[in-house]
């Protein structure tokens, strides 16, 4: 998996197209993620011990991952990953556009 939790990712494809976030949780298996803030769904609930009024609650959907992109940490821009070994020589995630490194 190219993207990983915490990247900063844009959503470049779907009803919540243009949208950028955080990536919450990857779903290795499905080949999703979950974006804070980003492709909410209501939810009902039925009132119970944890939530004693139950009601609509807005809740973040899983996308697939091919629909978004990683966005750029030198340019802010969206962009592909790429592999490099860095200095130390340890297998490294670079940002394809400015060759920067992803932390």
């Amino acid at each position: 998996m190219k993207i990983r939790k915490g990247d900063l990712v844009k959503v470049i494809a779907g009803d919540s197209r243009g949208q950028q976030g955080k990536v919450q949780t990857v779903v290795i298996a499905k080949n999703r993620v979950i974006i804070e803030g980003v492709n909410l769904v209501s939810k009902h609930t039925k009132p119970n011990a944890a939530t004693p009024n139950g009601g609509i609650i807005k809740k973040e959907a899983a996308l697939h991952i091919s629909n978004v992109q990683l966005v750029d940490p030198k340019t802010g821009e969206t962009t592909r990953v790429g592999r490099k070994l860095n200095a130390d020589g340890k297998l490294v995630r670079v940002a394809k556009k400015s060759g920067e490194e992803i932390k």
